[in-house]
């Protein structure tokens, strides 16, 4: 554990998390402030990436690279080791990351005009992509009693009859951590398969597992009749965001030839040299890394869970994935305006407010604890030095 308990001075480093919070947060000055916002772990990637890309860079040629067989299989046995789930290596698409594969698409299955569906709260670039490319928001909120998330299919009918094109699924759930339950899932697939929807499915938090196993949406009965695209990745299990990777999963010919007819057409098929040799090692010697660092995770919310919950107003639970906490800040009364500048300028610790994730986020934060347990506890005791 003590692999995971080092600090490490990420600051002047081109750290997003950490060297962009002025502009994020409106502030002239974020030296002193602790960042537990973007879903980046401060944890040094695993020495089998690390050993990987060093021996890669002593060929000092980095011509025009293709993603080998080596690397499917790498990428088939960890889904069927660690999920079950048989991947034929004919379905997968490469991308620079799940965002991107996203805009693909949306790109790919719908039109401008054309209205794109998601349950709230929910991760940010599901909104801003298709907005981007002129395509209308509808949103059917998720059902909360007491910080934890469910479908209500009653209302998410409603939506579908509304006449969405393409549904956006995040599995696990970003921010609040949902392991999705194969029921869930099977009736969320007849719904698509009823309307005629396009169902998009999320899995970059697959692997970061707490509480719940994992169900993959192309594994549920019915999936194999529906439009589903499944976007998967090792860049947040793995800390290794900055090296641009991800893939598209569909059992469907019909969706994999558009898929891959709108690649040709942007030339974005496949993955840098050192995406493929990251994704390689990951996949192939990383398993005992993860299980460490799950480990390590459970133990940072348990802390954090025992100390939150003892402040008045607030409740937290440890999610059922993600090393993401979504705490429930209504019963302080505070604003989300007043809790955001008391923890900047009082308690001196960035967070993600609610609302980033929709409306329904409202009276919500989310921290992020992926990092060294003392930077944990310095996160703790600056949260509750913002409400005293």
């Amino acid at each position: 554990m003590s692999f995971f308990s080092e600090i490490y001075n990420r600051r002047n480093s081109n750290s997003l998390k950490w060297d962009k919070m002025c502009e994020i947060y409106n502030l002239e000055d974020t030296t002193n402030i602790l960042p537990m916002w973007v879903a980046d772990m401060d944890f040094p990637a695993p020495p089998a990436v690390v050993d990987a890309l060093s021996t890669r860079l002593k060929h000092p040629i980095f011509g025009y690279t293709f993603p080998d067989d080596e690397l499917k299989h790498a990428i088939i046995s960890w889904y069927k080791e660690r999920h079950n789930w048989a991947i034929d290596p004919s379905t997968l698409i490469f991308h620079q990351g799940v965002v991107p594969a996203i805009a693909t698409i949306v790109e790919t299955f719908t039109k401008e005009g054309d209205k794109i569906g998601m349950s709230t709260p929910v991760y940010p670039p599901f909104f801003n992509v298709p907005k981007a490319q002129a395509r209308e928001i509808v949103t059917c909120d998720l059902e909360e009693v007491n910080g934890s998330y469910m479908f209500n299919f009653d209302t998410l009918e409603e939506m579908f009859k509304t006449g969405i094109k393409l549904y956006i699924l995040c599995n696990p759930h970003n921010p609040a951590g949902i392991v999705w339950r194969r029921e869930e899932l099977e009736k969320l697939v007849q719904l698509c398969i009823q309307y005629d929807v396009y169902l998009l499915s999320d899995e970059i938090h697959a692997d970061i597992l707490i509480n719940k196993k994992y169900t993959p949406l192309l594994t549920v009965a019915g999936a194999e009749n529906a439009k589903v695209i499944s976007c998967i990745a090792p860049t947040k299990t793995f800390n290794i965001a900055g090296i641009h990777a991800a893939m598209t999963v569909t059992t469907s010919k019909e969706l994999l030839n558009a898929l891959t007819l709108n690649g040709l057409a942007h030339g974005s098929l496949d993955l840098n040299t050192f995406a493929c040799t990251a994704v390689t090692a990951v996949y192939s010697e990383g398993a005992e890394w993860l299980d460490a660092l799950l480990t390590y995770l459970k133990k940072n919310m348990e802390f954090v869970a025992n100390e939150l919950n003892s402040l008045e107003g607030i409740n937290v639970k440890i999610p059922d994935a993600t090393y993401l906490m979504w705490i429930d800040y209504r019963g302080t009364g505070l604003t989300e305006k007043d809790i955001m500048e008391r923890l900047l300028t009082k308690g001196q610790v960035a967070l993600d407010p609610g609302t980033k994730y929709g409306e329904a986020g409202k009276g919500f934060l989310r921290m992020n604890v992926a990092c060294p347990f003392d930077l944990v506890q310095d996160g703790v005791e600056r949260f509750k030095q913002s409400l005293q």
